[in-house]
C-alpha cells in the first residue's frame, strides 16, 4: 500500500512538475521572440495567457507542502509564490498601463529562466529518481543573478504601477460601509514595497544556504 502511494506521488509530481515546465518553457520562447520582433513594449500580451497559467499553477506548491507531498517548507514557500501572483494578478494583469515597461521583460525572461530550471530539475528527480550534477548546478546556482534581477523587476514595476493604482482606486473599499472597514490598494502597495526591504536578503540568505547544503551533498555521494 505505501509503495502504491509513493508511485502514485511520484506520477503526480512528475505530472506536475513537466506540466508547469512547459509553460514556462513557452512564456520564455514568446518572450524572447517578441522582444526581438516587436520590442520590449509587446513582450506582456504575447506571454500574458502561459504566464498566468503557469504562475497560478504554483498555488499548488502551497498545498503540497501543507499535505506533505514534499518537504519545502510553507514558510519559505508562501512568500516566494505570494509575491510572483501579487505581481502577476495585482500590477501586471490589474493595471494595463505598466504592461509595456521595460521592466516587464526583465522580469518575465528572469521567472522564466528560473522556473524552467527547477521544474525540470524536480520533473527529473520524480521521474527518474535523480538528476544531473549539471542540472543541479544550474539549479542551485542561477539564483545567484536571477534572483537579483527578479526582484529590482518586481520592485520597480510596483514603484512604477503607483500613481496609476493611486488613480484608479481599483480594490479600494470607502467609508461608509456596512462591514465599517476601508481599504486603499495604494497604500497596501508600499506596504509590499517596505517588504521586500528585510524579506529579499533573508530569502537571498535562506537561497544560500540552500545552495551550501546541496552542492554539499552532492559531492559526498
Amino acid at each position: 500500500m505505501a509503495s502504491a502511494l509513493t508511485l502514485l506521488r511520484r506520477l503526480y509530481l512528475s505530472i506536475y512538475n513537466w506540466i508547469v515546465f512547459i509553460g514556462w518553457f513557452q512564456v520564455l520562447f514568446l518572450a524572447l521572440k517578441t522582444l526581438k520582433e516587436s520590442g520590449h513594449e509587446h513582450v506582456y500580451n504575447a506571454v500574458e495567457k502561459p504566464l498566468l497559467l503557469a504562475q497560478s499553477a504554483a498555488v499548488l506548491e502551497i498545498l503540497h507542502g501543507l499535505i506533505g507531498l514534499v518537504r519545502s517548507p510553507v514558510s519559505s514557500t508562501l512568500p516566494q509564490i505570494g509575491s510572483r501572483l501579487y505581481l502577476t494578478w495585482g500590477i501586471l494583469w490589474s493595471f494595463p498601463e505598466i504592461r509595456t515597461h521595460v521592466l516587464v521583460t526583465s522580469l518575465v525572461i528572469s521567472w522564466a529562466i528560473t522556473e524552467i530550471i527547477r521544474y525540470s530539475f524536480f520533473g527529473m528527480k520524480e521521474a527518474f529518481g535523480f538528476a544531473p550534477s549539471w542540472h543541479l548546478w544550474l539549479r542551485y546556482s542561477t539564483f545567484l543573478v536571477l534572483y537579483p534581477t527578479g526582484i529590482s523587476s518586481e520592485v520597480g514595476l510596483i514603484y512604477f504601477a503607483l500613481p496609476y493604482i493611486k488613480a484608479s482606486e481599483k480594490y479600494c473599499i470607502r467609508m461608509p460601509n456596512k462591514w465599517n472597514f476601508s481599504f486603499d490598494y495604494f497604500y497596501a502597495a508600499i506596504i509590499a514595497l517596505g517588504i521586500y526591504v528585510p524579506g529579499s536578503p533573508h530569502l537571498y540568505r535562506y537561497m544560500l544556504a540552500q545552495r551550501k547544503r546541496a552542492l554539499s551533498k552532492s559531492k559526498k555521494e
